[in-house]
């Protein structure tokens, strides 16, 4: 099998082309019931359905022992977190702390888990649907190639990370807000966590998977070989995100974010090496 040339007409970055690369990834991944229906029941579960249960749980308990021991508990988080929890009851610190500080996970795992799950076999599945040749000889670039296909992959997770972040301040306001004393969420600390935060995250995860997804040769390997990359920056982005919410100021989460930016956009600069015509055809270099 031959090389794929460049086309010439590809040589010079167009942006159509590339939305064109991420439209068509996003339309096969809404007609793939079988990725997408999970992944809603996934956001769900974490962004209402657990949440929901252990406020409910905690507003309806009532003063009592275990409501009391939780909320002393409440004692280890820095002094500006506490001097920011509301509410004059055990339970309703309980809930406030626990809607804003301890569920913060849920805004950090979720996009990255569904995003890596697309990156993964992003270009590796070119190939194995047979569609990698057609990619290959198109007009767009490997650079159009590489950025619409994170586009692509950022879109479902982030996505749905928007979405359940409405529907968790929806809850969170009417079960623990009556008790904190009015609607609390989202918090700044949230808002910059959400959309200054995590969107970096995204993409220099998903600009380190697409390089794996397109040097392996299945789909399999490149969710394996993605797992070594997706956890370490899920513990570093909890970790941020915690921090922002917890003890920093919003300055400190505005340049946390900064930093995250710079990193992620020059991960995804130096990725665009790893996508060549020669591996969409399956060629080894």
């Amino acid at each position: 099998m031959t090389a794929a040339i460049e086309p010439p007409a590809a040589r010079r970055f167009d942006r159509h082309r590339m939305w064109v690369v991420a439209r068509t990834e996003l339309r096969q991944l809404l007609a793939s019931k079988d990725y997408w229906i999970p992944m809603a029941a996934l956001g769900a579960l974490f962004f209402v359905v657990i949440p929901s249960a252990l406020l409910l749980m905690i507003t309806a308990i009532g003063d009592v022992s275990v409501v009391r021991q939780a909320s002393q508990a409440l004692s280890v988080l820095p002094e500006a977190a506490q001097s920011r929890i509301r509410g004059d009851s055990p339970e309703a610190r309980t809930a406030f702390a626990l809607a804003v500080y301890l569920l913060a996970p849920v805004a950090v795992v979720v996009p990255l888990t569904i995003s890596t799950a697309v990156g993964a076999a992003s270009l590796v599945g070119e190939r194995e649907r047979g569609t990698g040749e057609f990619l290959a000889h198109s007009p767009a670039s490997v650079r159009e190639i590489y950025l619409g296909k994170i586009i692509a992959s950022i879109v479902p997770g982030y996505l749905t990370t928007v979405v359940g972040f409405g529907a968790y301040s929806l809850a969170v306001n009417l079960i623990a807000g009556p008790a904190a004393g009015g609607w609390f969420f989202p918090t700044t600390e949230w808002m910059v966590m959400v959309f200054w935060i995590i969107p970096p995250f995204l993409l220099l995860t998903l600009s380190l998977v697409l390089r794996l997804s397109a040097r392996v040769r299945s789909t399999a390997a490149a969710q394996q070989a993605s797992g070594l990359i997706t956890l370490p920056l899920i513990g570093i982005a909890y970790v941020q995100a915690t921090g922002t919410l917890v003890g920093s100021t919003v300055a400190t989460g505005w340049a946390l974010g900064a930093v995250a930016w710079v990193v992620a956009l020059l991960s995804a600069h130096l990725g665009v090496r790893s996508v060549t015509r020669n591996r969409l055809l399956g060629v080894t270099q």
